[in-house]
């Protein structure tokens, strides 16, 4: 009798650490894979930090064959509140026997411990597949696997407007400055995957423009292209 697997939620984004570390799960047919689950901002519509619009978010679930749970909170929310949050559509899945939480975190040790301790509160784990792997490499992989991705979002504090919207690729990590993470994990930049190995079909768009907000942030607004 075979053994049943482990069900898993997948903690998901939209970008390329998401969408990689849900590759390696697949790839070692280690896991049942339930569900993605996304945190959106309600007000915009969008993606919460990665600034995609909703639609272009279902379009990806739909062409990776995956149900999505949206999680709404609203601008400005509190930590509190997305705790809240959280954990109420945690313990949903956990009723249905999903015990597992699956994230693209590489190296923020704080990150981590902040959602293990939070797992761990509803008798859940989370599952990190790139954890403390050298995210050159990882950068490599991801493109070398066959993904395409999308920048949507740059910090002005370390990159220029012009590494907005740009396609995530050999020539991107060429021209980061010196001490930029080739996978942004610092924060300094966010992505949208539209291809890849694990997609049915390529997610269709088109970009418009780039804003500031938050005095801060370059933003590049995706538009989903006629299907």
């Amino acid at each position: 009798m075979a053994t049943m697997k482990e069900k898993l939620v997948v903690g998901w984004s939209g970008g390329k650490d998401s969408a990689f570390a849900l590759y390696e799960v697949l790839k070692a047919k280690s896991y049942d894979v339930v569900a993605l689950l996304t945190t959106v901002t309600q007000d915009y519509d969008r993606i919460s930090i990665h600034g995609v619009r909703r639609v272009l978010l279902e379009a990806q679930a739909e062409a990776l064959g995956l149900p999505l749970e949206k999680m709404l909170i609203h601008k400005g929310a509190l930590d509190v509140d997305y705790e809240t949050a959280l954990v109420k559509i945690l313990e949903k899945f956990k009723s249905d026997g999903v015990n597992a939480v699956l994230y693209g975190d590489i190296f923020l040790e704080d990150v981590k411990k902040y959602r293990d301790d939070m797992l761990a509160k509803i008798g859940m784990h989370g599952v990190y597949p790139l954890w403390k792997k050298n995210s050159t490499e990882l950068a490599r992989s991801f493109i070398e696997a066959g993904f395409k991705a999308v920048i949507t979002v740059v910090d002005s504090n370390v990159l220029g407007k012009e590494f907005a919207g740009r396609e995530y690729n050999k020539q991107f990590l060429a021209d980061l400055p010196a001490g930029i993470d080739p996978c942004g994990e610092n924060g300094e930049f966010h992505s949208f995957v539209y291809d890849g190995p694990i997609f049915s079909k390529p997610v269709t768009f088109t970009k418009g423009e780039v804003v500031l907000r938050e005095k801060r942030f370059w933003y590049c607004d995706l538009l989903l292209a006629n299907q």
